[in-house]
């Protein structure tokens, strides 16, 4: 019955609001279980009565929901390459703090004290013992089962950062893949409700992937399924930070975007960048996109030239896995009105029509995804252990 009743928690967090027989069918149990359950979960105060489902023809059936306020939080952290993020959510996905951002280059030495630093900060806004579980998702192999990040070398503390995660603050940990985890959050909450075929780009500081196949999450054989940045797409010679050349990161991720405006601004174009740049010496992706958005010429040409490369990857994906729907998301989907001309252009070109007609290329709106990526793969890995979280809340 504890098993059956995490089950509905997970689902009514996912899908807001059922009616028993909707919770029947998605979980697999009978309708009197179902209601049992649901029963006890109301007497606990963890469900509420949601109003009526949508009539079916009959009888119109009540609808239930969690209550948020009733249930623990979760403390979500986003890791990229240059910044990271916090935020307590609740089961609604409300913050309940303030986001906490600060610029932390992964590769560097100090860059795991820093984001335990940014995670205790993050916990002193509220009383520690109502967060039951941090949910971490950051870019590399990450091996959410095992708790491992296996782009690092395993002297890192990132190689075991659950394990490490957890000794430092002993509160229960999940990791995923940001790419894998954006796309969960896009999938259930965001611009891919409506799809059972959705490829979610992650478009940031690199260009990730995570793949909805017939509504569940697809792996792969090893669990790395989805390493869009790094298809051999460019002719550059440019060397990828995986260590190979032709990868399509080196040409259609933000990156090289910031880097073309940079070299530009070096010798001289003009540019409301120029101040900024000769003051720091250099530009970051952020205040690209905020000038591409704002029409400065220079910025719109360096975002021009990734949105056509990033086109003739998705055209490969169109042909590969002929998806209803491709999301851009991400820190990049701000470009929207530079990037989607660019892309279109590119898949009149490379892909081909009677495929590409039938899949539907979307921005992402979904704020702080990543964020809220966190708080799904949290939610995703209940298991006993909320009980008690909760049974602790309730006594």
């Amino acid at each position: 019955m504890e098993k059956l009743k995490l089950s509905i928690i997970k689902r009514l967090y996912f899908a807001k609001a059922q009616s028993i027989a909707e919770l029947s069918a998605a979980v697999g149990k009978s309708v009197p279980n179902i209601t049992s359950s649901i029963n006890q979960l109301i007497d606990s105060d963890l469900v509420i009565q949601n109003g009526l489902a949508p009539s079916t023809g009959g009888r119109r059936a009540a609808s239930f929901a969690l209550n948020a306020k009733a249930l623990p939080f979760i403390l979500s952290v986003a890791i990229d390459q240059f910044y990271s993020s916090a935020v307590i959510l609740d089961f609604a996905n409300r913050p309940q703090t303030k986001i906490l951002t600060e610029q932390i280059l992964l590769q560097n030495e100090d860059a795991f004290v820093k984001i335990c630093s940014l995670i205790a900060k993050t916990l002193q806004q509220v009383d520690q013992a109502s967060v039951f579980v941090i949910g971490i998702t950051l870019p590399g192999f990450v091996d959410g089962f095992e708790g491992l990040n296996n782009s690092f070398d395993k002297s890192s503390p990132f190689y075991k950062i659950r394990e490490n995660i957890e000794k430092e603050f002993g509160i229960r940990t999940e990791v995923e893949n940001d790419s894998t985890a954006i796309a969960i959050a896009e999938h259930n909450f965001g611009k891919g409700v409506d799809a059972r075929d959705v490829l979610v780009v992650n478009l940031n500081w690199g260009v990730g992937l995570g793949m909805i196949i017939d509504n569940d999450l697809y792996r792969g054989h090893s669990g790395y399924a989805g390493e869009f940045s790094h298809i051999p797409l460019s002719d550059q010679a440019k060397l990828c930070s995986c260590g190979k050349k032709g990868c399509l990161e080196v040409e259609a991720s933000l990156v090289a975007a910031r880097d073309f405006a940079n070299d530009m601004l070096k010798v001289g174009e003009e540019s409301v960048l120029q101040a900024t740049y000769s003051q720091q010496g250099y530009i970051t992706g952020d205040e690209l996109l905020a000038a591409a958005n704002a029409g400065d010429q220079l910025a719109i040409k360096a975002v021009r030239r990734i949105g056509y490369m990033l086109g003739k990857g998705i055209a490969t994906l169109i042909h590969i896995i002929n998806p209803e729907k491709i999301i851009i998301s991400g820190r990049g989907a701000k470009a929207k009105r530079v990037l989607l001309p660019e892309i279109q252009s590119a898949l009149h070109e490379f892909a081909i029509p009677r495929l590409s007609k039938n899949t539907r290329l979307e921005f992402s709106d979904t704020a702080n995804v990543q964020l809220l990526g966190g708080g799904c793969v949290a939610v995703a890995n209940l298991d006993k252990l909320i009980l008690k979280a909760i049974n602790r809340i309730i006594n």
